[in-house]
């Protein structure tokens, strides 16, 4: 098939091109659709409104966690037995993910609308936050269903080698949130109720075109046939555990940090954190996007026992990200100010705040690319536990110990300092995991 022909043959430079890409695009694309809320709530509502948003978060962050578990466990496991020619195999492993990921997100869907309130209440919301907050969930839960699809099949299609159709999807709904928040929000002053709608909508055209391929009954994976399997589902969530408890691990982190903000600076605080987190999540999702893109191509090659190409693709995929995150500081030293007026036009003290914490969160991107690339690396080849290891230590282990000491010591400065020491932290972990997996020739890995 020419699908594992590419995977298998072309030249690893072209694939990363081809595959990583259109991922960087297509996560980003679709991380930054309540970026979009954020800009037009903080624009035209009030930044109440868009501290409300990030009070609520979480609660997005969990249902994207639990779409990365399912989305990049199966693509793994399904990766790996196209590599072994395993057709039947990969078949059963789409149709059984597909199929629990339909029940799970109904399940989100009726929790997040019935108890939006003490859900609201849980994650920090005061009363100044609470009605609004708890809003935004109600009715984002709704579209649950459709952004938890939106996801899975935007990854499973890579395997199938068509990456632009996550692209061309999440294109689509990056322009329809825009579109819709400005008339919702805007124009119609619907406010808080408005920004959660324009995003679910906006899901909901992504999931209509990255549904497309699998149509086809002649497609590797297809909606028609195959079965489920629940050993074959207990497999890719645990393969694929990491991942949601990176989301998991945000989901906390954004809850401690606005605790630790609510209790320092006020509603101020969780404004300017919820700007500099705005930032951070762009600058994230460029190196997800390439982590996520290269991982069919590294699944296939590792099934297929094509060592060399999984060293070439890892060496080349880390050059970037290295690039990448030196890039990312300095533009923020040079033009964090202009990044921030996005989110915050009226309001000094918001202002100041996200400008003296930005200066100190930018070392983030020194290290983080690393952690995030080998983290998927070990999920991509099946070594789940060496991933979740990654993704404990600098979403959680890290977070809370440094959330904990840092601003008893520096104050607010503490705060901001958290996750740039976590990530230092973590990448320490991440060599020690690499080293112990004591691989043939692995060094070259991280050489070159």
């Amino acid at each position: 098939m020419m699908q594992e022909n590419i995977l298998g043959t072309e030249k690893i430079s072209n694939l990363f091109i081809k595959f990583s890409i259109p991922a960087i695009l297509s996560l980003t694309i679709a991380g930054v659709q309540t970026m979009v809320d954020g800009i037009f709530l903080g624009n035209f509502v009030g930044t109440n409104a868009m501290a409300s948003v990030n009070i609520a978060a979480p609660f997005m962050q969990l249902m994207i966690g639990m779409n990365m578990i399912v989305g990049i466990g199966g693509a793994s496991y399904i990766g790996r037995s196209l590599g072994e020619k395993d057709f039947k195999r990969a078949q059963d492993i789409f149709k059984s993910a597909c199929l629990f990921m339909l029940g799970l997100s109904l399940i989100v869907a009726c929790l997040g609308f019935t108890f939006n309130q003490q859900l609201a209440t849980f994650l920090g919301a005061n009363e100044v936050l609470l009605a609004d907050s708890a809003t935004y969930i109600k009715i984002l839960a709704l579209f649950a269903p459709f952004i938890s699809f939106s996801f899975i099949l935007g990854i499973f299609v890579r395997c199938i080698g068509k990456p632009n159709v996550f692209l061309f999807s999440s294109i689509a709904s990056f322009f329809a949130n825009i579109i819709l928040n400005y008339v919702l929000i805007k124009q119609l002053k619907l406010g808080i109720v408005g920004a959660p709608i324009a995003t679910g909508l906006s899901f909901t055209t992504s999931f209509l075109i990255a549904a497309i391929p699998f149509i086809k009954k002649s497609s590797v994976l297809n909606f028609f046939t195959g079965t489920f399997n629940l050993k074959f589902t207990g497999q890719l969530l645990y393969n694929g555990s990491s991942e949601g408890i990176s989301s998991l691990a945000t989901a906390i982190s954004t809850f401690v940090f606005n605790m630790a903000f609510m209790e320092i600076a006020g509603e101020d605080g969780v404004s300017a954190f919820t700007a500099i987190g705005y930032i951070s999540l762009f600058a994230s999702l460029i190196v997800c996007g390439i982590s996520a893109g290269i991982g069919p191509v590294i699944s296939y090659n590792y099934g297929a026992k094509l060592d060399s190409r999984v060293k070439q693709m890892m060496s080349l995929s880390c050059k970037v990200a290295i690039v990448m995150g030196t890039i990312l500081v300095f533009t923020i030293f040079l033009f964090g100010k202009y990044l921030i007026l996005l989110f915050v036009s009226d309001n000094q003290a918001v202002l100041d705040l996200a400008l003296h914490g930005s200066k100190i969160y930018a070392f983030t991107f020194f290290f983080n690319g690393l952690n995030i690339l080998f983290s998927g690396y070990f999920t991509s080849i099946g070594d789940a536990l060496a991933s979740i290891i990654i993704a404990i230590c600098r979403g959680i282990i890290f977070i809370l110990a440094g959330i904990s000491i840092l601003p008893q010591f520096m104050g607010i400065s503490g705060v901001w300092m958290t996750v740039p020491v976590a990530e230092i932290l973590t990448l320490l972990v991440v060599f020690f995991l690499f080293k112990q997996r004591n691989l043939k020739n692995t060094s070259s890995l991280i050489e070159d």
